[in-house]
């Protein structure tokens, strides 16, 4: 409990500076993977409908559900011409929604994927100097299904992973594994210092692969024993004396060394199939799941080996529907997204449900967080604005005017939401913006 107050006493000194200071949201779920903004002014309300604290609105080429990513004046979306089969990555400026440049990474038949799946759902990481994206090409061709409960096709393919700098030059392109999925792709890349790591779990031979960041080669490459298709992306946290990445996926969570793919701890189960991400609050991590059951857990993060039953600190089953949104730590709460609308409020460290409340019709994008609130964005583009506490206390309602599937993304006192058809700048206009 010490450690936990001394390092949430840094943040909230860490909070307090970076009230006026811009953050970068430079890859999936924000500068730190767990939905987090340290930023203190962001906006409350909009109205999509009519214009309301909206600074632009621009219509987004081809279809997909990749949220955006924001490096300074820069704007990066992974997207998919359906007709041509062109998988792009464009670049916008940040100012006015204006494109600065368009590239195909590759162009393959449409894959099969889940209704809720797009052909471009994997989001885009930047460090400021390259841009890297991932995709999945196929052939055409199908093959009978795993997995599943009812018979059909299903077009396997291979992971395509490609860097490119700010001026939308191509620094390389690597095909480092297969990929077969009912459901689809989706593997947001990761950087961590010299590496560029993806989770390859499929209903195949699965796999986490790390490739080298200047040149795409492959620098290790891990098995996942249980072949089975996730979608989590892992978060690194320093933590433990070590450098772990956390990852949930193929029937259990994992704990890895991102410099060698070494596997710390391992714990089985609790469920088959997972989407949604982990957090941590410095002291334990969360995860929420899951296919076929549905469970929240707070797990601590020391130890090596199978550390199945000695590690979960509390695991909730009861009432959480939750599969693809990943949750947000705000504050003293762990606020978890139900897929059928439904939002939890946990105190993170005991577990103990503070409310319980159907707040959207449907959640796919995953939670965010900044100056003390939560943000639920519902895939009809309604977002709730929420206090977490012992009570629910819901601060703003807006409404977007399309459906939205992407997570959204903060960045200097901006919020920027994909919808279908759209991509919106909401808060203050920027100068220089025309």
């Amino acid at each position: 409990m010490m450690l936990r107050l001394a390092l949430l006493s840094l943040f909230l000194v860490v909070a307090g500076q970076a009230g006026s200071q811009a953050e970068d949201w430079g890859g999936w779920r924000g500068p730190r993977g767990d939905g987090t903004s340290l930023e203190n002014d962001v906006p409350q309300r909009w109205n999509g409908k009519t214009g309301e604290n909206v600074a632009w609105k621009v219509p987004v080429p081809g279809v997909g559900h990749a949220s955006p990513v924001v490096w300074e004046d820069r704007i990066f979306l992974a997207t998919c011409d359906t007709e041509t089969g062109d998988r792009l990555l464009i670049c916008l400026d940040r100012r006015n929604g204006k494109p600065v440049w368009k590239h195909s990474v590759c162009k393959s038949p449409l894959e099969t994927k889940h209704r809720l799946n797009s052909f471009a759902s994997s989001t885009p990481v930047t460090d400021g100097e390259m841009v890297v994206v991932s995709f999945l090409e196929v052939d055409g061709r199908t093959v009978p299904a795993t997995n599943v409960g009812r018979a059909r096709p299903v077009t396997p393919g291979q992971m395509v992973v490609a860097a490119f700098d700010f001026d939308g030059n191509q620094k390389w392109l690597v095909k480092p594994g297969g990929f077969v999925s009912v459901h689809g792709y989706c593997s947001c890349p990761v950087l961590y210092q010299d590496l560029v790591i993806v989770n390859g779990d499929h209903d195949g031979d699965s796999y986490l692969v790390a490739l080298d960041r200047n040149t795409g080669k492959t620098v290790w490459k891990v098995a996942r024993e249980h072949k089975t298709r996730s979608y989590a992306t892992p978060i690194i946290r320093d933590v433990a004396g070590r450098t772990q990445l956390v990852l949930s996926g193929s029937k259990s969570i994992c704990s890895y060394d991102p410099k060698t793919g070494k596997r710390y701890w391992k714990i089985d189960g609790p469920t088959e199939q997972f989407v949604a991400s982990m957090v941590f609050d410095g002291e334990l991590f969360y995860m929420a799941a899951g296919f076929p059951t549905h469970h929240v857990m707070a797990i601590r993060p020391e130890g090596n080996g199978d550390v199945t039953e000695s590690h979960v600190v509390w695991h909730e089953t009861n009432k959480v529907g939750c599969y693809v949104p990943s949750p947000v730590l705000t504050g003293d709460y762990l606020i978890v997204a139900d897929d059928n609308g439904t939002a939890n409020c946990f105190e993170a460290q005991t577990g103990k449900r503070q409310w319980r409340a159907r707040l959207g019709n449907h959640y796919s994008a995953s939670l965010v967080t900044a100056g003390g609130l939560t943000y639920l964005l519902a895939d009809n583009g309604t977002t709730k604005v929420v206090r977490p506490g012992p009570q629910l206390d819901v601060v703003a309602e807006n409404p977007l005017g399309e459906y939205c599937y992407a997570s959204p993304a903060i960045s200097d006192g901006q919020i920027f939401i994909r919808g279908e058809k759209h991509l919106y700048c909401i808060g203050p206009e920027r100068i220089g913006a025309e």
